[in-house]
């Protein structure tokens, strides 16, 4: 018979059940309502045994707590307990202590210690990042809240629609924490009531054009001053004007208005520069014309200065030798005034042969400086011999 034939009890007798643990009777599993595998894992068996160890850790005889394994337990709790205090600030971070939810203390980055709770509790704020809030920048079918933020009157009585961006960063994390129930719709706020009233003081032409630079300036010096006043812990990097214009509804009738603008420039700059040319046109002219009549003048007096000076001086001369100088006059007056001429005087006292010209004489004289003709001219008339009486009367006094 085989050996694990338990059926049959052989010449040794039946087994007991209660003293041999190696084959447990076996049990319908609750699956299948088959035989259990054998060599399968007990688990109601490790259950048992691990009660058991733990019964002999936490009791002793009679079942009685066992007091260094208590204090084990305990110092192991605490010790966890302690351990968790200890935590991380980050380089870009700072750490707010709170002391059963009061504000106790600041920390820096590095690692730090704090009670663990509920004594002490962290909040660890980003100091170093930068935050950015919006004001406006809706579109006309965004609703009337945002269309509205950004609606502001300036000086000058008109409105503008100026959507704008604010960069800030945490400056003090206490503050930052304790000082506004909202930080950041605080910033908001702050925001859009400054730039109201910067605008507020400003007219609409600057605002719309190159002079949004003092306006972001200025809207920024009054948002710190009130967060500064707040005591809100939060330091105003930049402000930054993405779009300032008219509102939609009146965008066409300001462009025409801006084009007139325009237009009225171009024309005054046109007339400025029309009227610039003539004038200097006319003082150039005007200048000239003093300039020539200077002239003018300068000359006529040299010419008459000289000939005054050269009449005078003929007058010296004449007062020395009278008859010479008449006579010298009336020679170069004659000589002046024949050089040009054509006719030819003969003079026939003492003559009795017939005189003969040469054909050079006939020949017609040209002016003084002017070329000579090309054709001859007639040849001059030759008048008769003058008599003595006018020869007497031209060489007399």
């Amino acid at each position: 018979m085989p050996w694990n034939d338990n059926a049959n009890p052989g010449p040794w007798g039946s087994p007991s059940g209660g003293d041999d643990r190696r084959d447990p009777p076996k049990r319908p599993s609750g699956g299948g309502g088959g035989p259990r595998r054998p060599g399968g894992p007990d688990f109601n068996t490790s259950f048992e045994q691990l009660a058991r160890r733990l019964r002999d850790m936490m009791g002793g005889p009679g079942g009685q707590p066992n007091r260094r394994t208590l204090a084990i337990v305990g110092g192991g709790v605490v010790a966890v307990w302690a351990l968790s205090g200890f935590y991380v600030v980050q380089p870009n971070e700072q750490a707010v202590v709170l002391t059963f939810g009061a504000f106790s203390r600041s920390e820096t980055p590095g690692l730090r210690y704090r009670l663990p709770a509920p004594i002490e509790r962290v909040e660890k704020v980003p100091v170093t990042s930068l935050k950015r809030t919006d004001v406006g920048g809706g579109s006309a079918d965004a609703g009337t809240e945002t269309d509205a933020e950004s609606l502001m009157l300036t000086r000058d009585e008109q409105i503008v629609d100026v959507d704008f961006s604010i960069t800030w960063r945490i400056a003090d994390a206490s503050r930052y924490l304790f000082a506004t129930r909202d930080p950041e719709g605080a910033v908001k706020a702050v925001a859009e009531s400054a730039m109201r009233e910067v605008v507020g003081r400003t007219d609409l032409q600057p605002i719309i054009s190159a002079n949004r630079a003092q306006v972001q300036r200025q809207a920024a010096e009054v948002m710190q001053r009130t967060l500064d006043s707040w005591g809100a812990g939060i330091s105003v990097v930049e402000v930054q004007i993405s779009r300032a214009s008219p509102p939609r509804e009146v965008v066409a009738a300001f462009r025409d208005v801006q084009s007139a603008g325009q237009d009225n420039a171009s024309a005054v700059n046109e007339a400025n520069t029309y009227r610039n040319r003539v004038v200097n046109e006319a003082k150039g002219d005007a200048a000239r014309i003093t300039q020539a009549a200077q002239g003018y003048r300068e000359q006529a007096v040299r010419e008459a200065q000289g000939e005054a000076a050269r009449f005078n001086q003929i007058y010296a001369e004449y007062r020395r030798a009278p008859g010479v100088t008449r006579d010298r006059l009336y020679i170069e007056t004659m000589q002046r005034v024949l050089t040009a001429s054509n006719k030819v005087i003969v003079d026939s006292k003492g003559a009795s042969t017939p005189i003969i010209l040469p054909p050079d004489v006939f020949r017609p004289r040209a002016p003084v400086g002017a070329p000579a003709p090309a054709a001859a001219a007639a040849p001059p008339r030759v008048e008769a011999p003058p008599s003595q009486a006018q020869a007497q009367g031209r060489t007399g006094p």
